[in-house]
């Protein structure tokens, strides 16, 4: 054998190698993305901070006594205002709760839980209400600021409770008593301010008390958040009970408690105004001039305070939680300050200024003059009335005194490092990118009065210790089982998965892992892959098969030296293994960095084969034998079941599996953000990504702009308002323990045995999945930045073909979902009734498509040719009716021939139609028509959509066609594959041939005797042949030259059969070739791929005696091979029929029964039209009506809704997926490559290192970096969420 280090070739250096880098995503712009993102939510943030306590500073300024923005009498109005915004975040809190409680499962709180939540929400709306209506619009606006930060001061004596309960030493606990002390001494010095200015003043040492009071009470607000971590470092049973029974009766609990708060501070501003000698009549009478400054003001401060909240939260969730949410609310308190302030000043200064010296004035002369004296009319401007009402609640106060000036300034900054002290924890917080909301905040409610407190403050409180650091960083690994299933994928459709493979090998290394947030291992079920060949006594793998093979030998030999580029070394593969199974058998490649890749290769003579049973057969090996035997073994040794019953279910919860198409080429950055969506939301069961079809041609560019509205604009608004109701098997990430849930794995492994359970079953078993997931309580996710690329049916027949499959399965679901209904929104909270009758009427307009379109075309004939309405349908009707009659006549392939000439028709009539309706705008002079405002909305709807999806944008220019081929989508192939619903064959992938495949013998039914006699005889064989791979190399050269002699006749591979019934309308051209001859009768298929493996060598091992039991017995009990029962065939395949029958029946009369009540209403069109008075360009009416049948109007009408629903859904889901993807590049540093080295030093070359064993970040760096997120693939920080 060749040194390693040895070239083995040096003349054949050149090398073909496929792209495995990504260089789909324009990764300079999305950086560019990012950082906008960042700093555009991080000044929202701020900005809205500011709006906030700004606006509620000025309504506390309105309800002082002395300002005359708003006059003495109408003060009540501007503390009514005080009071909306201490409750609007309540009222919000108890719709919401109230819609949970509805449709959510809510349980009955304690009596105790009850009472003591309630005394607490009495103190904290009661302290709310006193600190903000009372004791506030006495005091300088300075303190008026400050003073609301001074609510951390319980926050902070919590937090050295908690901290010294937990008896571990951590790095918060001398902030917090700091914090605590500052917090007090900024009271002190503001009692000493306002007290010893005027001892004999007893209200305002009355106010003051109030003030203080108010602020402690208030600060009882976030004591939910401490008790859970006393709780669980405190011994008491009633804590723990406590905090256990407030986490799972929430919504009961905020129910109760909104009210509270809605009335306490009702009763305080009842009780308040009439104290005060206010009179509440005076509301309803205020003047215009007043009402604008009031309403303006309360709006901006409930609008800003929610939007900032809202923000808030999506900072945290973009991983930002320092740039974007700590430092804006931070300064939020100065800007106001300085906001506030500064006017003062600079007005003050003026005044000083326009007196030319000849008059000494100092702040209290400017108040009694100036600010005092003025006029109270605002027939001016409003801006100074402002200011000077601003001044006037710091002239209480001897603002030319330093010793004011210090106290006050001392107050206002121990209270404000006070706040910064007591949450100096949330610089180090551990934040999943994504977090949930009720994981990242203790309380769903936010305080609009301090926005900036409430935000700080509620966000969860850690004990921040290095066991506690650790425990995060080291959470559950996570496994994921990428499972794809292969028949007759070409050779580049097979590098493009195996590719993908290995770059996720790269990016998850096993040797030495660097991040332990999930491992993963590969398997490939390869359907049909041996071939029986004459002479031989052996099955052997088929071209497909040893494709495979070949191309793992080659992307292995890539990935190994892809950083080599000078007289590269010849890496040896290592030795690989090779299985016999009860299945066929087995290869098991590791690859380079250590991760596994199992290909199985089934024979169909030994179990049963087709796309679904292969999913059955990965379902049951690893959730079954791989997950559950293992601890089965340990509870017979004698373990503790509870213990093991909690293990089970948390490995359920924490295994994956990543559902493939032999072709789907994806990059590590796809699958981790749907491991993200299962991660954080524990009831999602499933999470699609979004699927790009590859090809070239019009079939494929049709599709291209069909699959990205579908995506754009129908999972979006499946995802929000509802769940996606279809998974693509070619990319999507299913949750163990939802396949494992009652009536889900175990219904999918049914034998179809109605007619029904065809269509429904095998012919779209991810939509069939998706469906029992989702009758279970599971949700199904989209994840719009998780891309993956499949191959598209390039021609028209195979086209039709695959979605002759699809449109009968999605109807089947569809209607099985819209049937449980009732017991779907019981058992899912994220599917509602409105959402079934959204799906609802989603299948009627499918259905009624057909004659949708002939309304379409005969629409556009009356407009070109003037032909009546009525005449015009009876003719649009007539091409598709003689086409749905040939459908029941003619064979498949010559019903598509039909279809391609008629669409090609229909594309020219379409581009008349187009061209009408521009027409028709222009000669009527009128865009105000029915067809005209459908054609701008869609347009305009389809190009803003594309433009929030700037990546997708080019696709829109595929529109066109799709436009145009509307008829051939919408019309001809739905009648195509209503028609052929009884054709259950897989219709794609069947033309393709491979060298050497020949067709096996039909499969005869063997006596006992018989099936004993091939056992010995197979048996036989292995020993004969399948020995260790220890040849001498001529005799296995010799063997291979023999072998390359024997010719390989090109033959069509045969049909799949899924069913029994599968290849039934499917016609087969036999054509005679002269059949393989093989003359090594002795050779197994080991010994053969061993042989034809030279780069790569392959060692046979064997199965352990349980697996082998496991196979047997999962063969015996699903997947036995289906016996070719000519009866039953034929019964099923009448029944098929007449099923066909039935449906189509029904289908075809509802859209008749739609043209013929279009075709009466416009028979009688001046009885039953609605008229509409037809505007011009320039909106004037031009004395003529437009008609429309009433029909048609509710028909446009409700799929406009539909398009706009969809619309504002894509909107929010877009909010989203860009606060998902700028978190997952905030947490996922690129591999920095290898810097370049002198590789031609004496003929040699430096051993250069993989990019995937460079050197990470440091935690450090790592935390928050802004690192180039370039092509290529990502390093990863602390499982799955990294540290902010």
């Amino acid at each position: 054998m060749e040194h390693a280090d040895i070239p083995k070739r040096p003349w054949d250096t050149c090398r073909e190698v496929p792209v495995i880098e990504d260089e789909q995503t324009p990764w300079k712009l999305i950086k560019l993305l990012k950082i906008i993102s960042l700093f555009v939510v991080a000044v929202i943030v701020f900005g809205f901070a500011i709006c906030s306590k700004t606006a509620f500073l000025l309504l506390i300024t309105f309800s002082n006594e002395g300002t005359k923005t708003i006059p003495a009498e109408q003060k009540p109005v501007a503390l009514l205002c005080v009071g909306c915004s201490l409750i609007a975040s309540t009222v919000f809190l108890f719709l919401k709760s109230i819609w949970k409680a509805c449709y959510k499962t809510s349980k009955l709180p304690a009596k105790t839980t009850t009472a003591l939540v309630l005394f607490f929400e009495f103190l904290v709306s009661g302290g709310a209400a006193i600190l903000t209506i009372v004791a506030m619009p006495h005091l300088d606006i300075v303190t008026n600021v400050t003073i609301l930060n001074g609510v951390a001061v319980l926050s902070s004596l919590l937090q050295v409770i908690a901290q010294c309960v937990a008896k571990e030493r951590n790095r918060f606990l001398l902030p917090s008593i700091t914090a605590f002390i500052l917090i007090l001494l900024g009271y002190v010095l503001f009692l000493v301010l306002y007290i010893m200015k005027d001892p004999t003043d007893i209200k305002m040492a009355i106010w003051v008390g109030l003030a203080v009071g108010g602020s402690f009470l208030v600060s009882f607000n976030w004591w939910e958040k401490y008790l859970r971590l006393i709780s669980e470092n405190s011994s008491s049973v009633f804590l723990k009970n406590l905090s256990k029974d407030m986490r799972k009766c929430q919504n009961i609990l905020h129910i109760l408690s909104s009210l509270l708060r809605i009335a306490v501070t009702a009763c305080v501003l009842g009780a308040y105004v009439p104290l005060t000698k206010m009179d509440w009549n005076i509301v309803t009478s205020i003047p215009s001039r007043e009402t604008r400054i009031i309403a303006i003001t309360i709006g901006v401060q409930l609008v800003s305070s929610a939007l900032c909240h809202w923000f808030a939260v999506a900072a945290c969730k973009m991983h930002a939680l320092r740039r974007c949410f700590v430092v804006p609310l931070y300064l939020a308190s100065l800007a106001v300050m300085a906001v506030l302030v500064i006017p003062v000043i600079v007005y003050y200064q003026d005044y000083r200024t326009s007196l030319n010296g000849t008059t000494s004035i100092n702040f209290t002369s400017y108040c009694t003059v100036v600010v005092d004296g003025r006029n109270q009319s605002l027939n001016d401007s409003v801006f100074p009335h402002l200011v000077l009402d601003v001044t006037h609640t710091l002239c209480f106060l001897d603002m030319s005194k330093m010793a004011d000036i210090g106290l006050l300034t001392g107050s206002s900054v121990s209270w404000w490092l006070g706040l910064v002290l007591a949450t100096l924890h949330l610089w180090y917080l551990s934040v999943y990118r994504i977090q949930r909301t009720q994981d990242l905040f203790a309380r769903r409610l936010y305080e609009g009065a301090f926005i900036e407190q409430s935000l700080l403050l509620n966000t969860r409180f850690d004990i921040q210790t290095k066991n506690r650091m650790k425990k995060f960083m080291e959470s559950e690994t996570a496994m994921v089982y990428l499972c794809a299933t292969m028949w007759h994928e070409t050779y580049d459709e097979m590098m493009n998965i195996i590719i993908s493979i290995f770059r996720l090998d790269r990016y998850r290394p096993k040797k030495e892992p660097k991040y332990k947030d999930f491992t993963f291992e590969a398997h490939i079920y390869f359907d049909d892959a041996f071939e029986s060949i004459e002479g031989s006594q052996e099955r052997h793998l088929n071209e497909y098969a040893k494709n495979l093979v070949e191309i793992i030998t080659e992307v292995y030999g890539i990935f190994t030296s892809i950083n080599d580029q000078f007289f590269r070394k010849q890496h040896q593969i290592p030795d690989q293994k090779v299985i016999r199974t009860p299945y066929g058998g087995r290869l098991v490649i590791t690859m380079p960095h250590g991760n596994d890749i199992i290909v199985h290769f089934k024979d169909k003579d030994l179990i049963r084969h087709k796309k679904r049973w292969s999913q059955v057969m990965y379902l049951y090996y690893l959730l079954g034998w791989k997950l559950m035997t293992k601890y089965y073994t340990r509870w017979q040794k004698g373990e503790e079941e509870k213990e093991l019953k909690a293990e089970v279910q948390k490995e359920k919860h924490n295994t994956y599996l990543l559902a493939l198409d032999g072709d789907t080429d994806f990059q590590p950055a796809a699958v981790m953000l749907l491991i993200d969506r299962l991660k954080m939301y524990p009831r999602v069961g499933a999470a699609c990504g979004r699927i790009h079809p590859t090809g070239s041609g019009p079939a494929v560019w049709f599709q291209k702009f069909e699959y990205a509205v579908s995506h754009w604009l129908q999972k979006t608004a499946e995802h929000v308002i509802g769940c996606v109701l279809c998974s693509p098997g070619c990319f999507s990430l299913f949750r163990a323990e939802a396949l494992m849930d009652d009536n889900v794995m175990r219904r999918y492994s049914t034998k179809s045995t109605e007619a029904s359970h065809y269509v429904q079953y095998d012919q779209g078993e991810d939509r069939w999945l998706c469906t029992l997931l989702l009758k279970q309580g599971w949700r199904v996710e989209y994840n719009a930045a998780s891309d993956a690329y499949t191959n598209a049916p390039e021609d028209f027949k195979e086209l039709y073909n695959q979605r002759r499959r699809w449109g009968p399965s999605t109807l089947a679901n569809v209607v099985d979902l819209l049937g449980s209904t009732n017991l779907i929104s019981k058992r899912n909270p994220s599917i509602s009734k409105a959402f079934m009758f959204y799906q609802l009427f989603a299948i009627i307009s499918a259905i009624l498509a057909p004659a949708t379109i002939c309304l379409l075309v005969a629409g556009s004939l009356t407009f070109i040719t003037n032909i009546p309405a009525p005449a015009a349908l009876v003719i649009a009707v007539i091409p598709p009716a003689i086409y749905l009659g040939l459908c029941f006549k003619l064979k498949p392939d010559t019903q598509i021939t039909v279809a391609a000439i008629l669409s090609l028709i229909y594309a020219f009539l379409m581009l008349v139609v187009t061209m009408s309706i521009i027409g028709s705008m222009v000669k009527e002079k009128t865009i105000l028509t029915p067809s005209s405002i459908f054609v701008i909305a869609m347009a305009i709807i389809y190009i803003i959509t594309a433009i929030m999806h700037p990546q997708e944008f080019s696709i829109v220019f595929y529109g066109f066609l799709y436009i145009i081929c509307i008829p051939s989508a919408y019309l001809l192939l739905t009648i195509y594959s209503m028609v052929n619903m009884n054709n259950v064959s897989w219709g794609t992938r069947e033309t393709k041939s491979a060298a050497g495949a020949a067709p096996p013998a039909a499969a005869t039914p063997q006596t006992r005797a018989q099936k004993a006699k091939s056992t010995f005889q197979r048996l036989l064989s292995w020993v004969k042949c399948c020995k260790k791979s220890s040849r001498k190399s001529q005799e296995r050269q010799l063997s291979v030259n023999q072998e390359s002699i024997i010719p390989e006749p090109e033959q069509a591979e045969p049909l799949p059969q899924n069913t029994i019934v599968e290849d039934i309308k499917i016609p087969e051209v036999e054509q005679r070739q002269v059949p393989p001859v093989f003359d090594c009768p002795t050779q197994c298929w080991v010994t053969q791929l061993q042989e034809s493996s030279t780069d790569m060598r392959l060692q046979e091992d064997s199965l352990d005696q349980g697996e082998q039991e496991f196979w047997n017995e999962l063969q015996e009990r699903y997947l036995k091979p289906l016996p070719d029962d000519k009866e039953k065939q034929k019964k099923i395949a009448s029944n098929l029929q007449g099923l066909r029958n039935k449906i189509n029946f029904a289908f075809f009369i509802l859209n008749a029964m739609w043209l013929v009540a279009t075709f009466t209403l416009q028979i009688f069109h001046n009885v039953f039209t609605i008229k509409i008075p037809k505007v011009d360009l320039d909106l004037k009416e031009t004395g003529t009506d437009i008609e429309v049948d009433p029909i048609s109007f509710m028909f446009i009408l409700g799929f406009a809704v539909s398009v706009v629903i969809q619309f504002l859904a894509m909107l929010y889901h877009r909010i989203y997926t860009l606060i998902h993807y700028v978190a997952f590049l905030d947490t996922e540093p690129k591999e920095q490559k290898p810097e370049t080295q002198d590789l031609y030093v004496q003929g040699k070359k430096d051993d250069s290192v993989s990019s995937a064993d460079s050197d990470s970040m440091s935690q450090d760096d790592w935390s928050d970096s802004d690192d180039e997120y370039a092509p290529g693939l990502y390093n990863r920080g602390y499982d799955g969420g990294t540290l902010v």
